[in-house]
């Protein structure tokens, strides 16, 4: 399953060059946002993203952060068995 492999490295996941450029922005945008620059953003727009597709990159991404740190912040724990149930329910559909 191709989200599975994305999940594990996407990097390795065959994703065409669009999918990838996103992914790496995300990354930098969560793992160092003071690194983000008009360069990454004219980068994405060399892979024919719009103003506002862009935006959507960097919205969902910050959405995500937030609630990741939040919920860490808290000390919300994920529920592993739920996450587990699912993957196995999806694999046993295959």
């Amino acid at each position: 399953m191709k989200v599975e492999r994305i999940v594990q490295d996407y990097r390795r996941a065959g994703l065409a060059p669009r999918e990838r450029a996103i992914c790496d922005y995300v990354i930098k945008i969560t793992r160092t946002p003071v690194e983000c620059s008009e360069d990454d953003i004219e980068a994405l727009r060399g892979h024919g993203l719009s103003g506002e597709d862009v935006y959507d990159v960097i919205n969902t991404a910050a959405i995500y952060n937030f609630n990741n740190r939040v919920a860490s912040a808290a000390g919300f724990i994920p529920d592993r068995s739920f996450h587990g149930a699912y993957r196995e329910e999806k694999e046993q559909t295959r």
